[in-house]
């Protein structure tokens, strides 16, 4: 079987060591660089589907090509028509008792 060494111990704590210290050593440099390119991306991708959501896209460019300058649209919303169900059930008159 294999017989661990104090060297060996020592050489592998040092390893682990030295790993961590430059991973932070590296991070604490590149980490806003990092962390300024995944900002941008994410912007740009937030602003892809803004456009695509809330029509800033073609859809948009193609409608105006369309309408006739001067020719106003009014686009309404469906109406919410809802009855509301008066015979639900018996109205009860209550008093309290102290």
């Amino acid at each position: 079987m294999f017989q661990a060494d104090f060297s060996g111990v020592i050489k592998t704590i040092l390893i682990i060591m030295l790993v961590y210290f430059g991973f932070k050593i590296l991070l604490k440099y590149f980490g806003p660089l990092l962390l300024k390119y995944a900002m941008r991306k994410m912007g740009r991708k937030f602003e892809q589907q803004f456009s695509q959501q809330f029509g800033g896209g073609q859809q948009r460019t193609q409608q105006n090509k369309t309408d006739k300058e001067g020719k106003v649209s009014i686009n309404k919303k469906p109406g919410n028509h809802r009855k509301s169900n008066k015979e639900v059930g018996e109205y009860i008159d209550y008093e309290e008792i102290d």
